[in-house]
């Protein structure tokens, strides 16, 4: 019986660098793009003198890359050893695999334990999928003559196979193999790898995480899966970092304050001494101190991303290049530091007052956004007639000016530690996209650089945004915020009529 699991990407809206430092807040939204895992027993049965067997076989399958690669897991450390020729290893779901396993064993009993090894025995066939969002397709859209528009995304068949950019000499700077979008693949992918295990294995049930009436029992579910795929993917990234991918990819959209690193320094230390099972019991008793709240954009409002074509850009060498500067210049980083929480802060107060102001007076918030929708921000006022209305107004002229502040004080920090965190060129898009008619905000997500840009527009307005951007040769992509973190799926997503939620979008 396969399980088929899938978890979210993600759009760090605020909290770019802050987030790395506890208590700094971030807020997160997670998307309709999502990564798929499928686990199912690789073979019919165990043969019947496999018991003798310590270790059994593993698969991976990575159609879009039309990779596959072929392990040896143990049966009794959980390691896991390649045996394919193929230099193409995944670390991200090799930690899952062992991790996800040395879970199962740490937590059951020994009854549970013998069911858990015949499980094993028969051996683990996974295959990850992710949707067309998390990659760049530019160059094929461009290759078929096709104009750069979200309806000839829409064409591409879905879990297209990806294209890798030509190896460029350079060191550092070099673009990633692969060309992506900036939402979080490889949290996505540990995710719903862990989930598809952890359900396969019987360590959680995650069926139950549709309806909400076992809020509590979700929750508890959720917080394995989070434990487990968080430690994976540190582990196989190198290094600790904030875990808000992670964090979304389970929990979806949310404000987001990171865990203490301390947490993962059984799993940092992990060698041989330790068996890989008590270093993952340690890491689910441990204290995870992460905090997230609840996060939606408020009503009528539409996250859209463009992709402006150069490629991505590196975060782990930006991120260092901001702390080399934090040591530099302690008393201006500081300084900036403060400017930035402030904004992140301002408009994070805002867009909640905007949900709250929707809340109270539904209709003449509706009125005020439809108004908003057509008119640049400067004719916004014009448009409330009531006092309702004019403060649904003033939030969002508030909610504009924070981002103004955050996206300055990006800029300044950039420039202090020598990198593009808004390039010149993603500047002059992101103010021609904040001066258009219905656009609340533009910014750079994350860490900056030349990944996707993202915009947050009001009512009926996003058409003209895709439109504009398009002829300044803006790829907008079919991402939209979806709420909904990890999730258990009925069956493959390539057999399914719709492929994914992306693939449903109305296009206009």
């Amino acid at each position: 019986m396969a399980v088929v699991a899938s978890a979210p990407g993600k759009v760090l809206m605020t909290g770019g660098y802050l987030i790395l430092e506890r208590p700094n807040p971030g807020i997160v939204l997670s998307t309709n793009a999502r990564f798929y895992a499928i686990v199912k027993p690789l073979y019919e049965e165990a043969k019947p003198d496999s018991w003798a067997w310590a270790w059994t076989d593993v698969k991976l399958t990575s159609p879009q890359m039309s990779r596959e690669t072929v392990y040896k897991l143990s049966l009794k450390n959980f390691t896991l050893q390649s045996v394919s020729s193929s230099d193409s290893r995944n670390p991200f779901v090799e930690y899952a695999v062992e991790y996800a396993a040395a879970a199962a064993h740490a937590t059951f009993d020994n009854n549970k334990k013998d069911a858990l090894h015949k499980l094993l025995l028969q051996g683990l066939d996974i295959t990850i999928l992710g949707c067309n969002e998390f990659y760049s397709y530019r160059n094929q859209i461009e290759a078929c003559g096709l104009p750069l528009t979200p309806e000839s995304l829409a064409s591409l068949p879905p879990f297209s196979s990806i294209t890798f950019n030509a190896e460029e000499s350079g060191g550092e700077n070099r673009k990633p193999e692969v060309a992506k979008t900036g939402l979080g693949s490889s949290a996505a992918m540990t995710t719903a790898v862990v989930a598809a295990l952890l359900h396969y294995l019987g360590v959680v049930n995650l069926s139950s995480t549709d309806n909400h009436i076992q809020e509590e029992k979700d929750t508890a579910v959720l917080d394995v899966v989070h434990i487990i795929a968080q430690t994976a993917h540190c582990i196989a990234q190198g290094k600790v970092g904030s875990g808000f991918d992670v964090s979304s990819a389970v929990y979806g959209s949310q404000r987001y304050v990171r865990f203490s690193p301390e947490v993962l320094s059984p799993a940092q230390n992990a060698g041989m001494a330790t068996p890989l099972t008590e270093v993952i019991s340690e890491v689910l008793k441990a204290k995870w101190d992460h905090e997230r709240t609840k996060f939606l954009l408020p009503p009528l409002m539409t996250l859209l991303l463009g992709e402006p074509g150069t490629g991505g850009s590196s975060t782990p060498s930006m991120v260092g290049a901001v702390k080399k500067w934090q040591k530099a210049d302690p008393q201006n980083s500081l300084q900036t530091w403060r400017n930035l929480l402030e904004g992140n802060s301002s408009l994070e107060m805002h867009l909640n007052a905007l949900c709250k102001l929707a809340e109270s007076n539904y209709t003449a918030y509706e009125c005020v956004i439809n108004s908003c929708s057509a008119l640049p921000s400067g004719k916004w006022m014009e448009a409330a007639n009531e006092p309702h209305q004019r403060e649904v107004v003033k939030e969002l002229l508030g909610a504009r000016d924070a981002m103004l502040g955050i996206r300055y004080h990006m800029r300044k920090m950039g420039e202090a530690a020598g990198i593009p965190i808004e390039p010149e060129s993603q500047t002059r898009l992101l103010d021609a996209t904040m001066n258009m008619e219905g656009v609340l905000l533009a910014g750079v997500p994350g860490a900056g650089g030349f990944d996707a840009v993202f915009a947050v527009t009001l009512g009926s307005s996003s058409n003209n945004v895709v439109k504009a951007w398009s002829s300044q040769n803006v790829l907008a992509l079919l991402v939209r915020e979806d709420p909904r973190g990890v999730a258990l799926e009925n069956n493959d997503p390539r057999t399914s009529a719709v492929t994914s939620g992306v693939s449903s979008i109305k296009i206009e």
